[in-house]
């Protein structure tokens, strides 16, 4: 199966969809003049973490022992990220209580808004709905996102751990 996780193109394809999304942001961002709030930054946050599973996919991928922490990375990005797209469309739309902050918090020992202060730092508002494609906004679109990763996670770890098919004649 070409698009197996103990092959280089799985994983070539998975880090190459979070750059592309990486990418998008930043065309966004820089090019349409959209500002990204808090929640969009630390969303990108959980793309790159998408994106570094598939790098790190990259090296070894015949190795069960280096994939399972792949995985690892990728299931916590999906999902930290699919909660915050939750969160974000429940900001703009007005049926959560919660609020945004205006300034990114990344622990102390991670501050990628200092290290990449032109991808990671927050200059817009969560509530601004500033992009809709089909109706629907960028959050929402995040949403559909996160879900394919996770989705596309539970069919890698179907695969992964299937029971292999014992040929006939064995039997």
């Amino acid at each position: 199966m070409l698009l197996s996780p103990s092959r280089r193109p799985f994983w070539l394809a998975l880090s190459g969809s979070a750059l592309a999304l990486e990418t998008t942001a930043l065309y966004f961002q820089y090019v349409m003049g959209l500002d990204p709030c808090v929640l969009c930054v630390y969303e990108r946050a959980a793309v790159a973490g998408i994106l570094l599973a598939g790098l790190l996919g990259l090296v070894a991928p015949g190795l069960r022992i280096w994939r399972l922490p792949c995985y690892v990375i990728w299931a916590a990005s999906a999902i930290w990220g699919l909660t915050l797209a939750m969160k974000h469309v429940g900001i703009q739309f007005g049926t959560s209580d919660l609020s945004c902050d205006f300034f990114a918090n990344f622990p102390a020992w991670f501050k990628l808004d200092e290290w990449l202060p032109a991808v990671f730092t927050p200059t817009g508002y969560c509530t601004d709905i500033q992009w809709q494609l089909f109706g629907f906004t960028m959050p929402q679109w995040m949403l559909v996102v996160y879900t394919g990763y996770l989705l596309l996670l539970m069919v890698a770890l179907v695969v992964e751990f299937r029971k292999p098919a014992t040929p006939e004649w064995i039997d």
